[in-house]
């Protein structure tokens, strides 16, 4: 559905999930649980304390950046994909196509952006489990293993947002081009300055003298 596509009367109150946005991007959106999966594991089994201390480590080679990395993609992520789903559910309400174009080019950057953060978190994350000790993880590493493998599906699934969301963009600007008329005037249609004026709707103003006078008057002799 074009963002220039207009709700028609009476369709506005009901909302229908198959007609307001297509199921493939609807399942896509579903993927973006997988940004759930990474900071929760993060959150939950992703600092230890391998030496039985109080203070605990990030399972990531004791780097805190990368847990922190994880676990802020993750809940912007999953925040983002929840509110553009509801977006979704309400699109074909937005009678207005400026909001529609702006809904869909928001989207459509957000995708790409975490698309690409998705990509740097996975290979940072890789990159840092592979460096940490074996000594070092006592517990949390298939957590670890987990948040890694999630954040290689994110990449996808953010991916996928991206080629509906730009579908989405196209289908609204051929609907634009298909529905729009050159406001300017057919060169071989005759311009009439006051339009809608004719000879027969003219009225004398009044108060203007005219030839004949009135009846039984007769003006005075001159002399």
């Amino acid at each position: 559905m074009g963002w220039l596509q207009k709700s028609l009367p009476g369709q506005g109150r009901n909302l229908d999930l198959s007609s307001c946005c297509p199921r493939s991007q609807t399942l896509s959106r579903a993927w973006c649980v997988f940004s759930l999966i990474v900071f929760s594991c993060i959150i939950g089994e992703g600092y230890t304390n391998p030496h039985d201390t109080d203070q605990l480590h990030c399972v990531f080679h004791r780097n805190e950046d990368a847990c922190r990395y994880g676990i802020g993609i993750g809940v912007l992520g999953f925040l983002a994909c929840v509110a553009f789903f509801t977006i979704d559910i309400y699109f074909p309400q937005i009678s207005n196509a400026t909001d529609r174009k702006y809904l869909t080019m928001a989207d459509l950057g957000f995708s790409a952006l975490w698309t690409f953060l998705w990509f740097i978190g996975f290979c940072f994350l890789t990159n840092q489990w592979a460096m940490t000790l074996p000594s070092d993880v006592h517990v949390g590493a298939d957590s670890a293993r987990a948040a890694i493998a999630f954040s290689f599906f994110s990449i996808f699934s953010w991916g996928f947002l991206i080629t509906f969301a730009l579908q989405r963009y196209r289908m609204g600007v051929e609907d634009f081009t298909n529905s729009y008329t050159d406001p300017t005037p057919d060169p071989s249609t005759p311009y009439s300055i006051y339009p809608n004026v004719t000879h027969d709707n003219y009225q004398q103003p009044p108060f203007t003298q005219t030839g004949e006078t009135s009846e039984g008057y007769q003006p005075p002799p001159a002399y």
